[in-house]
């Protein structure tokens, strides 16, 4: 994703207050990416479609930096806009009878592990994510703005537009589910 052009014929046009937005904009956006990227995997599937998710997001959030200036909780706003683009592209028909490639990215083992450690944190990162995929999509959003993301409920509840006590209820749910999953795909 390539940040915007900041040439002279941009900035000519420009006022302080868009420069000091867009700075503040691409910033913020730059801070959540990592976290981001990680939420759209686990809603989509795989990383082409994540990172394409998170350049619309990227450019829906430019489009409309002018108001960044008005948003109280510009970390939810972004995570709201990028999982907006998420649910876009789910509704693509194209994207639906698209395969993903499941666990391409989890596949990684950490640097230092052992082959037998690798090995168990890789089947654990399988297990785990089939479990997620198992989930609703919404218990599996919410699961992953909290787990994946650290957003308080609070931050989660504004993002989309629901009351707390929905998005506890739901958290809930998905942790009870993934534990009962888990735990069914253990002896496997």
């Amino acid at each position: 994703m390539r940040e915007p052009a900041t040439g002279t014929t941009a900035r000519s046009t420009a006022t302080p207050e868009k420069e000091g937005a867009g700075e503040s904009l691409v910033r913020a956006f730059n801070e959540v990416r990592q976290e981001l990227v990680s939420t759209l995997y686990y809603m989509l599937g795989n990383q082409e479609d994540a990172l394409d998710a998170l350049q619309n997001a990227f450019m829906k959030c430019w489009q409309a930096r002018d108001g960044v200036t008005e948003i109280r909780n510009l970390r939810a706003w972004i995570f709201r806009v990028g999982v907006n683009a998420a649910k876009d592209l789910q509704r693509n028909a194209w994207y639906r009878r698209a395969k993903p490639l499941a666990g391409a990215a989890l596949n990684r083992g950490a640097p230092g592990c052992s082959p037998v450690d690798e090995a168990g944190d890789r089947e654990f990162r399988e297990r785990l994510e089939k479990a997620l995929l198992q989930l609703r999509p919404d218990e599996r959003e919410v699961f992953l703005l909290k787990e994946n993301n650290a957003l308080t409920y609070e931050e989660i509840a504004e993002l989309r537009q629901r009351p707390v006590g929905t998005i506890k209820t739901q958290m809930r749910t998905a942790l009870r589910k993934l534990r009962d999953l888990l735990q069914e795909n253990a002896g496997c």
